[in-house]
């Protein structure tokens, strides 16, 4: 199946976005008075799969090993641009005012930087007409057929794995030790963009640097916490409104607690008002 592509410099793309950045692009991003997040999600890792398990290679990859309690967990960071309304790069006329050195992700749109992801264009913000057969030929059988795209995304993916140790080491020295289950949800950390800086630029200096400390897991839903828990995890169910020194983005709605207790604290969320 063909699928074709051409922008229409319609800017839906470059507003209200985390945008994911690598380590330098998220550097610069800062020091130019923007802000960045820090994203994490967590994936028990009780034993090395197969080396047939390409996808569990993919996250190997880009995550480092750590543990919850007393489970091999691998940890995910993003470091993402934080915006509301239009990028801060996004001129009147729609033009990107730093195309030249445009994030990588940018470059790379619509394109999926992860292989095992497939493109969707209902998923995309680009109009209909952006997709349309008069458009130049973005995919033939799932293979991306833009040799400089192809070279974006072989690119990001080894940044990505090279920015990871880096990314360790920030998380340590801010002191960052919460994450979302993978495909449950995201927890998000908003340090200030001048402590985030110079933790940025530490952790990159500083090889040296021995970081760790346990990592706990972040729900919304009580019986993820709970099978955690009996796996030897670290983790604790967050409900809404509670103060916490990050914000958890959930994929589900929360789930009640169980009518055996979780232990000392456990209580239910109290259900959010509609929409």
């Amino acid at each position: 199946m063909d699928l074709h592509f051409g922008c229409t410099r319609c800017g839906k793309c470059c507003h209200d976005l985390k945008l994911p950045l690598t380590v330098a692009e998220a550097t610069l991003w800062l020091a130019e008075g923007s802000e960045v997040q820090i994203i994490c999600e967590a994936v028990p890792w009780p034993a090395e799969p197969g080396a047939d398990d390409l996808a569990a290679a993919h996250r190997r990859r880009r995550s480092f090993a750590t543990l919850s309690g007393a489970l091999p967990t691998r940890i995910s960071v993003i470091l993402a641009a934080n915006f509301s309304g239009a990028c801060p790069n996004l001129e009147a006329d729609m033009r990107c005012a730093i195309y030249e050195r445009r994030p990588l992700v940018c470059r790379n749109y619509p394109a999926e930087i992860n292989p095992f992801i497939r493109l969707d264009p209902a998923k995309k913000a680009c109009p209909p007409e952006a997709w349309t057969e008069d458009q130049p030929l973005l995919l033939r059988d799932g293979r991306v057929m833009s040799d400089p795209i192809r070279q974006n995304s072989q690119l990001a993916r080894d940044t990505e794995a090279l920015d990871v140790q880096v990314k360790r080491r920030l998380c340590s020295a801010l002191n960052v030790n919460a994450a979302a289950l993978a495909n449950e949800g995201f927890v998000v950390y908003s340090p200030q963009r001048a402590v985030l800086l110079t933790a940025l630029r530490r952790a990159i200096d500083d090889s040296d640097q021995t970081p760790e400390g346990g990592w706990r897991y972040i729900s919304n839903r009580f019986d993820t916490i709970a099978s955690l828990a009996a796996s030897g995890a670290e983790g604790f169910v967050v409900c809404a409104g509670d103060p916490m020194p990050f914000e958890y983005l959930g994929f589900h709605s929360p789930s009640p607690a169980p009518s055996a207790s979780l232990g000392q604290g456990a209580r239910e969320c109290p259900e959010l008002p509609p929409k």
